[in-house]
């Protein structure tokens, strides 16, 4: 047993449910892992292909194109079969895109297998959060469900670490393959977990399966699991909604902005397009590609740490205090990028200001956005709620990376960091008026405050 902050006596998570968040989780490193990996070979493709900035972009944004779609069917497949069966098709699926990216023998082919991924890894990102969501106790859904975005963080740090040892041993024109090859290996594991874990209970539930449902929330250690599937029950009831019932009702028009918005304002504060292009965003400015290496692993160490600590915050403080948080910081950060940039000046102050960004972004956008998208579905539609607003967040990523290496050769460096600012003193003043706090109540609860708003 533990106490919360405001004195509440809770109970820890049990292995059983750690066992299943954890693997649950896993399809963030593999998230983590393709947004990060494309920044140690993109200039080598460019050379190797002749890429304009245009098929460098089209290059790194693949993955994101696919991502979108991912997204979508996934929700929809997921709402189907279960997130867990979803989990483990897309599973599988990268596991193939890995080994066709590896062995590329064309640009093409290239872009197809980074699609094809990107469209696994959307899956992930939406069947991951919604598996932990459904299965987590109130009090530790923020907790659990953040698990996924420190398999993402870990990733990135992963792809960085990898990078830099395969670039350190010299493979000549293997390198790049056997950069983005690695990750079939994580996939693989991933896969085979996810015969280990149980079926959401909430799912269940809805295919009236109730003692399967029970048996899961007496496994996972729900306190009185009679108690909480008669509320599940109640939930489904009141929904009156069918398994093929479309997310795009009005009835659900607050969820969706929520959902939607949070999952664009994640990306428009440049976060991806930072990493996928950190060596050329520190080789503008001066540093070379070793170092370029070593300072984008401490940007990729940053990452992880605050987003332990956002972790740590998220259950106690909120998940829209964290949000406001980050924007002002990140505002301030990104400013200051945009004017070493513009001025070509005190370039030895960008390490410690993206370090601070990401700083920023770890504690607050990067963990809350799974997590908040997930809870302000109803259990009918969650799965497509969450493919919605990951759909949302992939469609802005893919536009940002395509156009971030186009936005600098026609308009300088700074240019690109001026509307990440911008945009993030908006998401500042839409949190404030719009979101509503989620922490500590359970998924019935919000259900039946959202649908009312």
């Amino acid at each position: 047993m533990v106490c919360d902050f405001e004195g509440h006596v809770t109970m820890r998570p049990n292995a059983k449910l750690m066992k299943a968040a954890l693997t649950g989780a896993l399809g963030g490193l593999l998230y983590g892992f393709d947004t990060i990996v494309i920044s140690g070979f993109i200039e080598t493709v460019t050379r190797l292909y002749h890429l304009s900035p245009s098929g460098k972009g089209l290059t790194v944004a693949a993955s994101p194109v696919g991502n979108v779609l991912g997204c979508f069917v996934a929700g929809i497949v997921g709402q189907r079969i279960g997130t867990r069966a979803a989990l483990r098709y897309a599973a599988a699926l990268y596991v193939l895109a890995a080994l066709a990216a590896a062995f590329s023998v064309s640009w093409p082919m290239l872009v197809a297998a980074r699609f094809v991924g990107g469209f696994a890894i959307g899956g992930c990102s939406v069947l991951g959060p919604v598996y932990i969501t459904e299965l987590s106790p109130a009090q530790w859904r923020g907790r659990l469900v953040g698990l996924f975005q420190i398999n993402v963080v870990s990733g990135i740090l992963i792809g960085l670490v990898s990078n830099y040892l395969v670039r350190l041993c010299n493979l000549g024109s293997l390198e790049w393959h056997v950069m983005v090859g690695v990750a079939a290996l994580p996939a693989l594991l991933f896969l085979a977990f996810l015969f280990f874990i149980p079926q959401s209970p909430r799912w269940s539930a809805s295919r009236n399966e109730i003692d399967e449902a029970l048996r899961v929330l007496s496994l996972v250690g729900a306190p009185d699991p009679q108690a909480e599937l008669a509320d599940i029950q109640s939930a489904l009831q009141a929904e009156h909604a069918k398994i093929d019932e479309s997310v795009f009702q009005w009835k659900y028009r607050y969820p969706l902005f929520l959902a939607i918005a949070i999952g664009a304002f994640n990306q428009l504060t440049g976060i991806n397009a930072i990493l996928s292009y950190v060596h050329d965003i520190f080789t503008a400015a001066g540093f070379g590609q070793l170092s370029s290496d070593a300072q984008a692993i401490a940007i990729g160490a940053a990452n992880l740490v605050f987003t332990l600590v956002g972790m740590s915050l998220i259950d106690k403080f909120g998940r829209k205090s964290l949000l406001i948080l980050g924007a002002i910081g990140n505002a301030l950060c990104l400013s200051g990028v945009a004017w070493i940039f513009s001025t070509h000046s005190h370039q030895s102050a960008l390490l410690p200001l993206l370090v601070t960004f990401i700083a920023f972004f770890a504690l607050s956008q990067g963990l809350v956005v799974f997590v908040y998208i997930g809870e302000v579905f109803p259990n009918a539609v969650r799965a497509k709620g969450q493919g919605v607003g990951n759909a949302s967040l992939s469609a802005i990523n893919m536009a940002i990376l395509y156009s971030f290496p186009v936005l600098r050769a026609s308009f300088g460096d700074s240019t690109p960091f001026v509307l990440f600012a911008a945009a993030t003193v908006v998401q500042l003043i839409v949190v404030s008026l719009f979101f509503p706090e989620t922490k500590g109540q359970t998924l019935e609860q919000l259900q039946r405050k959202l649908m009312r708003a």
